[in-house]
């Protein structure tokens, strides 16, 4: 198949979109909710170690999701009223974003799940979780929900290289992520990896790495995310002390083209950048104009004749 031919199906863009995929497989656009179910990580309660991830806030991965202290049906209820100004369809994905939503009891996980799976108005349900917290009985509930709506699972992978999985205190080895992924692709749920652009001391080959690995791995889709250093984290204590540098603008999109480029062409790219908390924003600046950079990724595949996984070798295709 050629570029063009393949940007055509891509709907005009020069890799597989997430907009893509949901108009190819729901004909239609879905927009995500984001919940909290009033989790923790084993990370931050002492079970693996404490603190969380040392890019991680206190609100976890979900500064946007409503308070966790009100009934699930109150929470789809502000996130609907959130994305109405976008979206007034009747069709949605139940993500449950902030921090390990497998980490309870089955029992629990059952009584949070499956009202929200029945519901007319979800049509996906979204799960974010870690590759440690996915035992046999959890398995087995998350393929009773499959077998009702899709399922899709996010796995924050963030690093392939066993070094920095150390020093941003991840709390598991790359065994136990390919495990989870094989776990879950077992039970026909869609597996999402979640990475981390600009983390310290990484090289630009070790980032390429990274989105290669995932590549590999089985996974249907990524998110690509660029680092946000978040005042109250460790990360952010790490910055003014000036042991890594925030990457630049001009640094992230040239990476991303590389990402892209190596990336096999029927992964499913959720994410190019991130929304981080403005509010709490110690780096980089340049984040805040979210439309800015993908116009300026846009332009720069166009110019570089980048198209997602050109640079693949051809075994790898």
């Amino acid at each position: 198949m050629t570029k063009k031919e393949q940007i055509g199906i891509w709907g005009g863009r020069r890799y597989y979109s997430l907009d893509c995929f949901l108009k190819k497989t729901f004909n239609k656009k879905l927009y995500k909710l984001s919940l909290d179910g009033g989790m923790t990580c084993p990370n931050r309660d002492g079970t693996v170690s404490y603190g969380g991830c040392i890019f991680c806030s206190s609100g976890g991965s979900g500064e946007f999701t409503p308070d966790r202290s009100l009934p699930l049906e109150q929470q789809i209820a502000q996130a609907k009223q959130r994305v109405r100004a976008k979206y007034e369809g009747e069709g949605y994905i139940a993500y449950f974003q902030a921090f390990t939503n497998t980490y309870a009891p089955v029992s629990r996980l059952e009584k949070l799940f499956m009202p929200v799976v029945m519901r007319e108005d979800i049509e996906v349900l979204s799960i974010a979780t870690r590759p440690d917290c996915l035992e046999q009985d959890k398995l087995e509930l998350l393929s009773r929900l499959r077998k009702i709506k899709p399922l899709w699972v996010e796995l924050g992978l963030q690093t392939s290289k066993p070094e920095t999985a150390v020093l941003i205190n991840r709390g598991y080895d790359l065994s136990c992520f390919e495990k989870a992924v094989y776990s879950l692709k077992s039970i026909g749920a869609d597996v999402i990896v979640h990475t981390i652009a600009g983390l310290p001391y990484e090289s630009h080959e070790d980032m390429i790495n990274t989105v290669k690995y995932v590549g590999r791995s089985g996974a249907d889709g990524i998110k690509l995310q660029l680092l946000h250093v978040l005042e109250g984290t460790v990360l952010a204590q790490m910055y003014r002390r000036k042991e890594f540098e925030a990457l630049t603008e001009r640094e992230y999109i040239s990476l991303l083209c590389d990402m892209i480029a190596v990336l096999p062409p029927d992964i499913v790219i959720h994410r190019l950048t991130g929304d981080g908390d403005k509010s709490r924003l110690l780096a980089p600046l340049w984040s805040g104009d979210k439309r800015h950079v993908l116009n300026l990724l846009n332009h720069e595949l166009k110019t570089r004749d980048v198209v997602q996984g050109c640079s693949l070798d051809r075994a790898e295709k």
